[in-house]
């Protein structure tokens, strides 16, 4: 009798773990949710449209922050030399990917400090010169990403500018002098569309908000009859002080981003930049899926888009010419 309660009691332990066994494996690894970094050289606030479209594209790729995913948030708040230990930071914890925004900067950080954890990144110009990819549809080694063209639209951009300021002679172009590759490939390419246009450029350079407001002033004295803007990170987190003070001091001013044309700036041309972060989240979201960034080309950004302000038009006194307005994508009245 005993013998037989000991196998009916041995044979009931043994069946309950053969029923519980893949509910528990399956909890287990429901339990076990991706943790990937993003690093960036900004503060979030500026960028909270373009966070909206890296969270978009996680989506689209079937993660949800909070539910499926947990993302660690590295923010640099424009101190560059920050971005080596954010990036180590990053590593130590082990995430599974790092997705990067704000410039070539943070991508080459985290690339140098890890060379197994996949990288995606979003950068402006040429990531094969920068030393990001081996090339664009083979990037090689761990990392991939977006390139947004945010420095090959310069001529056009000026030319768009000349268009709605035909009188205009002379042309200050503001620059960002910590990102020295981004704004040397600036410089070079304003500098041959002004001759080509037959205008005089005044170069002006900025990297707090101290150094944007004196240019600002030297403007003021010096009176440009318009204002080209250079593409950066920090440019696009000021891009309000930026819009205040061109209409304070009644400068007409292109710029690179619809950002600035819905902050109150005059025109704005250049690429989509939050569909280019939604871009970095599916890429992501395939990388968790098991994808290598070796064999994911780098996406060449083909969204670009030509806002106008009319309100900021007519309290400059400038009549847009109706080419312009029937090739804007947007026109904010």
């Amino acid at each position: 009798m005993k013998r037989r309660a000991f196998i009916l009691a041995f044979g009931g332990a043994a069946a309950v773990p053969s029923v519980l066994w893949p509910l528990a494996a399956r909890a287990q690894q429901q339990a076990v949710i991706p943790v990937i970094g993003f690093l960036h050289s900004q503060s979030p606030e500026p960028y909270a449209e373009m966070m909206r479209g890296f969270r978009q594209g996680l989506k689209d790729s079937g993660y949800i922050e909070g539910e499926n995913l947990t993302i660690e948030y590295r923010w640099a708040n424009n101190e560059m030399d920050r971005l080596p230990a954010l990036s180590a930071d990053l590593v130590r914890r082990r995430v599974a990917v790092i997705a990067t925004g704000g410039g070539a900067v943070p991508a080459l950080a985290a690339k140098a400090a890890t060379t197994t954890i996949p990288i995606v990144f979003t950068a402006g110009y040429d990531p094969v010169g920068r030393g990001l990819v081996a090339s664009l549809a083979r990037p090689g080694g761990n990392l991939t990403g977006i390139n947004i063209f945010v420095v090959e639209v310069l001529a056009k951009r000026l030319e768009l500018l000349r268009e709605l300021v035909p009188g205009a002679a002379r042309v200050a172009v503001l620059v960002n002098p910590a990102e020295a590759a981004n704004t040397e490939i600036t410089l070079r390419d304003v500098d041959a569309a002004a001759r080509r246009f037959g205008l005089q450029v005044r170069v002006l350079k900025a990297d707090t908000n101290d150094e944007i407001n004196a240019a600002f002033e030297s403007m003021g004295r010096e009176r440009p009859e318009a204002l080209f803007v250079g593409v950066t990170p920090f440019f696009i987190a000021r891009r309000v002080q930026l819009v205040q003070l061109a209409a304070f001091h009644r400068l007409p001013a292109a710029y690179p981003l619809r950002d600035f044309a819905e902050a109150g700036g005059l025109i704005s041309y250049g690429s989509k930049l939050a569909d280019a972060y939604r871009q970095v989240g599916v890429y992501t979201g395939r990388i968790l899926k098991g994808a290598k960034p070796e064999d994911l080309p780098v996406v060449q950004s083909s969204k670009f888009e030509l806002v106008v302000n009319r309100q900021t038009a007519k309290m400059l006194g400038l009549s847009i010419p109706a080419t312009l307005l029937a090739t804007a994508d947007e026109v904010i009245e």
